[in-house]
């Protein structure tokens, strides 16, 4: 099914309203001026005329909840320092590089796990529960989305709030490996600086020497966060699945994405091929902006708090 867009370059006075985004957490969120009143308008008839809506979303989703991401213009973690993230053949490989992680990882885990869904995770929530969001799959590993109770959801990269036994392939939850850690390093006590987009913070290398990391209780094993780390792949199955929830789909809506990472744009790639309508909801300019019909800049929350599907 292919709606009847087409793509406008829009100039008119922008909507003005408070902001939905709590100002402690708008050091995250790159500057952005408000959406146009047409713009708006454009993506409320997308919205509507969408029957079985798939939507991928992205960090710029998680900013407006206060978890900083890796490429925003300015505010990223990309652009604040020249740390970068986990790779995944260094953290199998490397017993250091596993304890610099999940030292890190400790100290961070009380404030990144506390985060909590803003108005844009409740705006996709009550779409899915009036039967018009047919699926939605995150590439973000916060589990905002579940606590919001999204429930037709795809994790694409996985989720911090699991870890896995890369032994045997259980899966526990990662609130239980804290009290591990706890239990295992009563003395051990580090301030934390500035907090990275996936949960851990930053911390020198002599102050880690001394953290000890459990093995997986059930077979010895390395425990690593149930998450597709950099240099890893997503598995087949779940990139399968959600194609086969696309081809259930009539139009695609991208929220706070860039789409850089291809595990993500590959779907929209998809539902070009498919000519289903593509609409796009974000900051900055995105990897797929070629193939939207319809290009929306704003943030999230503010956007979508505008949209009822009809």
């Amino acid at each position: 099914m292919r709606l009847p867009w087409r793509t406008l370059t829009l100039h008119t006075a922008p909507v003005r309203r408070a902001s939905s985004v709590p100002a402690g957490v708008l050091s995250f969120v790159p500057a952005c001026s408000s959406t146009d009143g047409p713009s708006l308008e454009l993506l409320q008839d997308f919205v509507s005329r969408a029957r079985r809506l798939f939507v991928i979303t992205g960090a710029g989703l998680s900013t407006e909840s206060g978890i900083p991401d890796y490429r925003s213009e300015g505010v990223g973690l990309y652009a604040r320092t020249d740390r970068r993230p986990m790779q995944h053949a260094e953290f199998v490989r490397s017993a250091k590089s596993r304890q610099r992680y999940w030292a890190r990882n400790f100290v961070g885990w009380p404030r990144f796990s506390s985060h909590q869904p803003n108005s844009a995770h409740t705006v996709l929530q009550q779409w899915e529960a009036r039967g018009r969001l047919h699926w939605l799959v995150t590439q973000n590993v916060d589990a905002l989305h579940s606590k919001a109770g999204q429930k037709r959801l795809t994790e694409l990269h996985g989720c911090t709030h699991r870890v896995i036994c890369l032994g045997c392939g259980s899966i526990s939850a990662r609130e239980e490996l804290q009290r591990r850690f706890v239990s295992l390093n009563p003395d051990w006590t580090v301030q934390g600086s500035a907090v990275a987009p996936d949960g851990d913070v930053f911390l020198e290398d002599e102050q880690v020497l001394h953290f000890r990391v459990p093995s997986c209780e059930a077979c010895g094993g390395i425990l690593k966060p149930e998450v597709t780390f950099f240099g890893d792949t997503v598995n087949k199955a779940t990139v399968q699945f959600v194609h086969d929830r696309l081809a259930e789909s009539d139009a695609v809506l991208v929220v706070g994405s860039s789409l850089q990472v291809y595990s993500g744009y590959r779907f929209v790639l998809a539902a070009s091929d498919r000519k289903m309508p593509v609409a796009i909801l974000n900051i900055g300019s995105t990897r797929a902006d070629h193939l939207a019909e319809l290009r929306v800049r704003g943030r999230c929350s503010e956007v979508l708090s505008f949209i009822q599907p009809l």
